[in-house]
């Protein structure tokens, strides 16, 4: 288990390395003043080409943000989870550790979400209710592969019964993959980012 645990925190590492590394790409590589208003946009040739050969889709737009509620009502899941414990248990530190942690990584995910809103990195290339959005790092996306793997993690802990568990399972990947196919397709024209 030590072994498997070292696994996991080296892909953590490298995925996190990954991120810096393309961030620092999109900001110097092929910058050019493409996107709304003149914004600087990294990778401009590659984003202008995907954009234009798949144009805008708007209905595609509006199911991303719906689906991008779905992690948040994990989160709100799993608070709730930790504040019947508390409740019940009348002490913090009865409450499951697991749990607790999970309450302290949320937190986290949710201060990088806002961090990303409120730090652009790059745009969308059209203009949403006449104002522009931050497209990179997606907030969404940082959502859905932050707190939907801490669901299937919390159900093979807690479910006992398999056949619920593999019901689960099969939901929770294919929706995952549904909604990452939607990101990485049709929301691609949201991101810009190459």
């Amino acid at each position: 288990m030590e072994k498997n645990g070292r696994k996991l925190l080296f892909a953590g590492f490298g995925f996190m390395a990954a991120f810096i590394i393309w961030t620092m790409l999109i900001q110097n590589i092929d910058v050019q003043p493409v996107g709304q208003n003149g914004t600087n946009i990294g990778f401009a040739g590659s984003n202008q080409w995907f954009h234009k050969m798949t144009g805008v889709h708007m209905a595609l737009y509006t199911v991303t943000d719906w689906l991008g509620l779905v992690p948040i009502a994990v989160c709100m899941g799993f608070g709730m989870l930790g504040l019947v414990q508390l409740v019940r248990r009348k002490s913090l530190f009865k409450v499951d550790s697991d749990i607790l942690l999970l309450g302290v990584y949320y937190i986290l995910v949710i201060a990088g979400y806002l961090i990303f809103e409120m730090i652009p990195i790059n745009y969308r290339p059209i203009l949403i209710e006449g104002r522009m959005e931050a497209s990179y790092p997606s907030s969404t996306t940082l959502l859905v592969v932050s707190v939907m793997p801490t669901l299937a993690l919390q159900v093979y802990r807690r479910v006992k019964n398999n056949a619920l568990k593999y019901a689960v399972y099969i939901r929770y990947t294919s929706a995952l993959l549904f909604s990452r196919s939607l990101w990485s397709w049709g929301g691609r024209y949201r991101a810009y980012t190459g």
